[in-house]
């Protein structure tokens, strides 16, 4: 299991389209994959879950993946979240 805080740096932040997105490239791992933020933790496989955050751009978040392609997982959504995809 892998933890790392990660900032988003998409201009928008977490709306309708970037969570999309995410959803997808989440999804392409075998990993299990949460995304936590104050007192929410949610599934990055979920589109309703990842919605329900509404996170701003700069917002802090925990992304923790357990499994097999973790490393792998948890480096693309960095990826991802830093803009640079």
């Amino acid at each position: 299991m892998i933890s790392k805080k990660i900032k988003i740096c998409l201009p928008e932040g977490l709306e309708a389209r970037p969570i999309a997105l995410l959803v997808q490239v989440a999804s392409q791992y075998e990993s299990s994959i949460y995304v936590e933020c104050g007192e929410k933790k949610v599934n990055a496989k979920s589109i309703m879950g990842m919605m329900s955050l509404a996170l701003p751009s700069g917002e802090e978040l925990t992304v923790t993946t357990s499994g097999e392609d973790e490393k792998a997982a948890i480096d693309n959504i960095e990826k991802y979240l830093c803009g640079s995809h």
